[in-house]
């Protein structure tokens, strides 16, 4: 997880869902995460999509999320890596349903 995610930066406290993109709760101002052992800083492209987002615990990158979407704003694949570098890809088709 050394790769700087592009987008602009937000911060958030929790996220919710089990289908992606993940959805982020809770903004956060960065004077708030100051105290805070755990937040969410999620990375989001000129059309407001969520691309990427890295979950920070005790100043570690715990787990990161990579999303592409397509031209139409489909989300196409979804990288997912853990706090060790493992990483798992999900692909998607053109309607935005998990592929195998």
């Amino acid at each position: 997880m050394t790769e700087v995610l592009q987008g602009e930066c937000r911060l958030f406290l929790t996220y919710r869902g089990i289908s992606l993109p993940l959805t982020l709760l809770a903004p956060l101002e960065p004077e708030q995460i100051a105290n805070r052992n755990t937040y969410i800083r999620g990375y989001f492209d000129a059309q407001d999509r969520l691309i990427g987002l890295q979950k920070i615990v005790y100043g570690e990158t715990e787990l990161e999320h990579r999303y592409r979407y397509d031209e139409r704003g489909v989300l196409r694949s979804a990288a997912i890596i853990d706090a060790e570098g493992e990483t798992a890809e999900l692909l998607f088709d053109a309607n935005g349903e998990r592929c195998g």
